[in-house]
């Protein structure tokens, strides 16, 4: 709650900007956008620039720039956080008012700030689209100018500030002139801090120290450890440059490098981390190229300052480079009988697609290598596609990974980011075979279908080169900037339908079709793999839980709807559980899920079958259609009354699906009098067409054929056998001489 009795003042509200910046400097309370800062410390009175380029930054400071230039600062307690939260920078910072700023080449912005005063964050009051704060003004308590302790503190200060200066080459002796004609002693203090080369944690200290007094003591503790380690230092370069000559200049840098860590107590020895990776790559059969690209960002690296950024990012991409597996690959034991026997023990029936596997495998033991296509698995949801890939590999020996590529959009997702971006990261491909191990694992890239592509590329482009064996030798990550052969992964896919996978894609692909399972497929897939897999993950026993045939078919015919048998697993685990808690509940030992304990469970029955039922109809028609979940019949209704030819159709019936109606009728019209209609019927009435259970959405061609049937019963006054459904797609061409005798014959 802000105090009503204070003055606040919201920098987001549209006023004039010198009577904001008033309001600013006077107030006790405000609310700024804020930036946090990495490895950087502001003080009031202090002006400076430095570069932003994160989003959150780049919208605080337009937010600032379009009302009265104020802005917060606040040190970022972690420099390697990319995303942080109002957990990860100091809550006393400055307010700074920006001067100028300049848009530098890339997405960066180089700003010129001076500091106003110091600030505490009371509440942070939002962090999207940017942080804005309610920032409390700290007021710092003010000393007479005759204080004799203030003026003896500062010419203390001043004399250590002095003395470090000449030992500090970095520093400009103009510098000392500056500060020595300052009266004030919180802004001496400042000033000085401003310039000293300590850590960011020492110079929050002094930023958080609010009395000036107390500042200049703890500054001139500082200067005092600061002046100490420069005259280390100095004896260190002196006893150095004793024991070397001018040839030597590399070593001696070195060592000096090593006893200032040593005399500071940093552990970090840059020297031995470079012996590491120069180790790393002597072992390693690299390419030419490839070995002096990494040699060159070695010995780039043991010149960097262990600590700063750059040195970090350089790190990460050794690491990254000498931790793939260049050499290190699986060794393929290929039996076909093994992995017949894994296809048949993991998977139930699939048939087809399990011949074509050990095709694939036969071809790769022959030639010793991969020679064939891409194999995709294409299929409804649940049906074993994943399971197949995983199968594959535990048959083979190989390292099996799965890469989901559902909603992928950004083309660095594959190929990578450049290092010249801020947590620059290899793509997924690299990254997950320098995860597993191995440069030829089982490689499933799962969904797809469902890639897309918008203004930061295409994923599927980037994928054909991953996937065509005369590309894929040489493929180039952004990040790696160095080929990496993937020519000896095994890539697999699968996708739940071919139609939105991109043409060129799927031409690099030889499509497998895993069909869904009918009722008896479930039944044995439950009875041999489900049922005791989920009896046992439910921590039950043969002793407490046992399943009937009836209870599965109940629970495969009135509680499930699918393709695949992901849905009858869960119901089944959802029973297992259920019994689980009757057990420990004492209830009950042992229960047999037959059909009625199934509805007893699980309640009443969530799908039915359409049963036919009656005598035949004129005018109405069975057909079959196609779900996501398999086949189901769809009844389609007819009638004729008085009208003018009009053709009403409802239902829920798609573009498609009203065009294949249209082409019915005037397929129809043109073959009247061979089915004994009057050629007049589109004149006397209106024809409404009409398809049950009208909330649900249908389109399709194979509806055709069904629609015309209906129309031409009704017309002719010949019933339909309900004992047959049919699909298929209706023309206009007269060619195959029509005849209706079937419509009312008996079965059999």
């Amino acid at each position: 709650m802000e105090d009503n009795n204070k003055p606040n003042v919201d920098i987001d509200t549209e006023k004039d900007d010198d009577q904001i910046t008033e309001n600013v400097t006077d107030a006790d309370e405000m609310q700024l956008p804020m930036i946090p800062l990495r490895g950087l410390s502001v003080f009031p009175n202090m002006v400076l620039h430095f570069d932003i380029g994160r989003e959150k930054s780049i919208n605080a400071l337009e937010k600032a720039m379009v009302t009265n230039q104020h802005i917060f600062l606040a040190s970022q307690k972690d420099d390697g956080t990319d995303l942080p939260t109002p957990e990860d920078f100091y809550h006393v910072g400055t307010v700074g008012k920006i001067k100028q700023m300049l848009k530098l080449p890339g997405d960066s912005i180089r700003v010129l700030v001076e500091g106003v005063c110091r600030g505490a964050i009371e509440d942070v009051m939002f962090e999207v689209p940017y942080f804005k704060c309610r920032i409390r003004k700290i007021e710092e308590p003010e000393y007479p100018a005759d204080d004799a302790e203030a003026e003896a503190l500062m010419r203390t200060v001043l004399s250590s500030f002095d003395e470090y200066i000449n030992l500090n080459r970095n520093l400009a002796a103009e510098i000392f002139a500056s500060v020595v004609t300052i009266e004030d002693p919180g802004r001496m203090a400042d000033m000085i801090a401003s310039h000293l080369e300590i850590k960011l944690e020492d110079k929050q200290r002094l930023l958080e120290t609010i009395d000036p007094k107390e500042r200049l003591e703890t500054l001139n503790t500082m200067l005092t450890k600061e002046i100490e380690i420069l005259n280390i230092e100095q004896d260190i370069s002196s006893k150095v440059k004793s024991q070397i000559n001018k040839n030597q200049r590399e070593y001696y840098l070195r060592e000096q490098m090593r006893a200032i860590q040593e005399e500071l107590g940093v552990s970090e020895d840059v020297e031995d981390e470079v012996a590491g990776f120069t180790e790393q790559l002597e072992k390693l059969d690299l390419e030419e190229k490839t070995k002096e690209k990494v040699e060159k960002e070695i010995s780039r690296f043991s010149k960097m300052q262990p600590s700063s950024a750059e040195a970090t990012v350089s790190r990460n991409y050794i690491e990254t480079i000498l931790g793939l597996p260049w050499n290190t690959e699986s060794e393929d034991n290929i039996d076909l009988n093994k992995a017949e026997e894994i296809l048949n023990e993991d998977h139930y029936g699939l048939d087809k697609v399990k011949e074509r596997v050990l095709e694939y495998l036969a071809v790769m033991q022959l030639s010793k290598g991969l020679k064939g296509p891409i194999l995709c698995l294409v299929g409804p949801p649940g049906v074993g596609k994943t399971s197949i890939a995983r199968s594959i590999a535990r048959s083979i020996g190989r390292e099996f990974v799965r890469m989901s590529l559902g909603g992928v959009r950004d083309e660095a997702e594959i190929r990578g980011h450049r290092r010249t971006y801020i947590g620059a990261i290899p793509g997924r491909i690299i990254g997950s075979i320098k995860d597993c191990g191995t440069k030829n694992p089982v490689f499933l890239l799962d969904e797809v279908d469902k890639i897309g592509a918008d203004y930061k590329g295409d994923p599927a482009s980037a994928l054909l080169e991953v996937l065509d064996p005369e590309q894929n030798k040489d493929f180039t990550d952004h990040y790696l900037e160095v080929p990496f052969d993937l020519s000896k992964v095994m890539f697999i896919t699968t996708a739940n339908t071919t139609s939105t996978i991109p043409r060129p894609l799927l031409d690099r692909m030889e499509v497998l079709e895993v069909s869904g399972y009918t009722e008896e497929d479930k039944l044995q897939i439950a009875e041999k793999y489900l049922v005791p897999k989920q009896v046992k993950e439910n921590g039950l026993t043969k002793s407490n839980i046992s399943f009937t045939e009836t209870g599965l078919r109940t629970l495969i015919n009135y509680y499930t709807r699918e393709s695949g048998v992901r849905n009858l697993e869960r119901e089944i685990g959802n029973l297992c559980r259920k019994v689980a808690k009757n057990v420990v509940c004492g209830d009950t030992k042992k229960v047999s899920i037959t059909g009625k304990k199934v509805q007893e469970l699980l309640g009443k029955k969530r799908f039915r079958f359409d049963i036919i039922k009656g005598e035949t109809e004129v005018g109405v028609t069975t057909g079959l259609a196609w779900t996501v979940v398999g086949g189901d019949t769809l009844f389609i209704e007819t009638t004729a009354v008085p009208g003018n030819g009009k053709l009403v159709l409802t239902g829920q019936m798609g573009d498609v699906m009203q065009e294949s109606a249209k082409a019915g009728l005037s397929y129809i019209r043109s073959v009247s009098k061979k089915l004994k209609i009057d050629e007049d019927f589109y004149k006397k009435y209106d024809l409404h067409v009409h398809i049950p259970e009208g909330a649900i959405p249908k389109d399709g061609p194979s509806a055709g054929v069904t629609m015309c049937t209906a129309i031409i019963s009704t017309l002719t006054g010949i019933p339909v056998r309900k004992d047959i459904a049919m699909t298929g797609e209706i023309t206009l061409a007269d060619d195959s001489g029509l005849e209706i005798d079937y419509l009312n014959k008996e079965p059999g």
